[in-house]
């Protein structure tokens, strides 16, 4: 009886881990599937269009790897028509052409929440777009700035969140002063990806680059 017990457990156990079998490879197989890629967003999406009157389109390659929420902002603003007619207002010769103030006068900014700090390691080399801020680190909002030449010693003191990839000689043209006496200014800003079409001065657009006078920049803003 003993043996016939052991025999009928030993085949009982034999016939379970063979039945069982198949089922624990195919399990063990699932788990080390590896979860299904995030939907990879289209290049297009990070690229910012800047069409200037001083000629022409710039584009801009945008880091949202290296400042995510900086590239957000300046997508929700341009996606909202924000920088649209918009002036440089400050433009230091051999340094850097700096825009994104309703007011014209370096003072102003949107209505979001200023944002905190994305000091990464991109150095700011010719053609970087960087936020500008107040003395706060964390006081970024809409305003930026993009450079002319090398100025290292940016780095880690402003949010750099793109680069110049095409269009630098429209940037050279951006007229100089603090504010210039005839602002150049963006005509239409626009993501690649949304597909709009270069707005340029000259006749018949009805935008071509008129002189800003001094009542001009210090106009109350319209809600």
């Amino acid at each position: 009886m003993p043996n016939e017990y052991a025999m009928l457990r030993k085949f009982f156990l034999t016939f379970s881990a063979l039945f069982l079998l198949p089922f624990a490879a195919h399990a063990q197989e699932a788990a080390e599937q590896p979860a299904p890629a995030p939907a990879s967003v289209p290049a297009e999406e990070n690229i910012l269009y800047l069409d200037l009157s001083t000629g022409g389109r710039v584009a801009i390659q945008l880091f949202a790897n290296l400042a995510p929420a900086h590239v957000e902002r300046i997508k929700t603003l341009t996606r909202q028509g924000f920088y649209d007619g918009q002036i440089f207002h400050r433009v230091i010769d051999g340094f850097m052409a700096q825009t994104g103030d309703p007011t014209g006068t370096g003072t102003g900014g949107s209505d979001l929440p200023d944002l905190k700090a994305e000091f990464g390691k991109f150095p700011h080399v010719r053609g970087v777009v960087s936020m500008a801020r107040a003395a706060s680190e964390d006081s970024a909002n809409s305003q930026f700035f993009i450079v002319f030449y090398p100025r290292f010693s940016l780095d880690g003191k402003y949010s750099a969140f793109g680069r110049v990839t095409s269009g630098m000689e429209y940037v050279d043209k951006i007229a100089r002063g603090e504010p210039p006496l005839n602002p150049s200014r963006i005509l239409q800003a626009s993501i690649a990806a949304d597909n709009k079409p270069p707005v340029l001065p000259g006749p018949g657009t009805g935008l071509s680059e008129k002189p800003i006078t001094v009542d001009d920049l210090n106009a109350p803003i319209n809600p």
